[in-house]
């Protein structure tokens, strides 16, 4: 019995050993191959790892880059240029409407010139009577309300007018009635007149600067459209780029 079990120990403690000594130099491989295997890899990681742009790519970009602001300098160019058209014909509106008010001022100061010398003599002597009164405030309504629908007086007057305001007297002699009507129309033709002038100095100037703009921006679209032609200059401008027509300066308009 004890020679069996000697027997036994000797033969599987070899054995037990063997697999030990195995599996430890499977475990020493292992952790080799772990220890030196990215050592191994990292230059081929490093060679596989995306590399920056080239000068050839860097140049497409630049001039995308370009081409997309010289586009957008082209389109906003077009529409500054399209404003300052529109601009200046606004001008040339106010322009004659500042002609028109002045002529109808100059009618109006003529006139109020004529009624005024009438008015300087006296007025013929006539019965004052309750009919002659009526008479006469019939005649200051008919005159007020023909030049309201000339256009010569407002609907306010109008109303001042039939409302006895603002020195409208129907006692006066029909003869002072066209004076005082005649001064009011004058001095409204002036007031039209000023306002017109002033329309006319603001349209002025907007489409002085609507035209500034439009020739910076023309300029801009221009050095644009060459700077995507490296070392080349355009023979002419551009049709888009055109400088916006160049408005007349202003003069002073008559004094009146």
């Amino acid at each position: 019995m004890e020679k069996t079990v000697l027997y036994q120990f000797l033969v599987e403690v070899p054995q037990a050993a063997a697999i030990w000594s195995a599996l430890l130099v499977l475990a020493l491989i292992v952790l080799t191959v772990l220890v030196t295997r990215p050592e191994r890899d990292r230059p081929e990681d490093d060679r596989s790892a995306p590399t920056g742009p080239t000068d050839r790519e860097l140049a497409a970009a630049e001039a995308a880059d370009l081409r997309r602001y010289a586009d957008e300098v082209a389109v906003a160019a077009a529409g500054a240029a399209q404003t300052a058209r529109r601009r200046r014909a606004e001008w040339l509106t106010a322009q004659d409407d500042l002609d028109r008010a002045w002529a109808a001022y100059d009618e109006a100061e003529s006139a109020a010139r004529r009624y005024c010398g009438a008015g300087a003599l006296p007025p013929p002597r006539t019965p004052r009577t309750p009919a002659e009164y009526a008479a006469r405030e019939r005649h200051l309504h008919r005159v007020a309300t023909a030049a309201y629908w000339r256009g010569e007086l407002t609907l306010r007057q109008l109303g001042d007018v039939f409302g006895h305001r603002d020195g409208w007297d129907p006692r006066m002699h029909p003869v002072e009635q066209e004076v005082h009507l005649a001064r009011v129309v004058r001095d409204g033709r002036l007031a039209g007149y000023r306002a017109a002038r002033e329309r006319e100095r603001g349209a002025w100037w907007d489409a002085e600067l609507a035209a500034e703009a439009a020739r910076a921006l023309a300029t801009e679209a221009y050095a644009a459209a060459a700077r995507l032609r490296p070392g080349q200059l355009p023979a002419a401008r551009p049709a888009s780029a055109a400088p916006a027509q160049v408005v007349t300066r202003w003069q002073p308009a008559r004094v009146g």
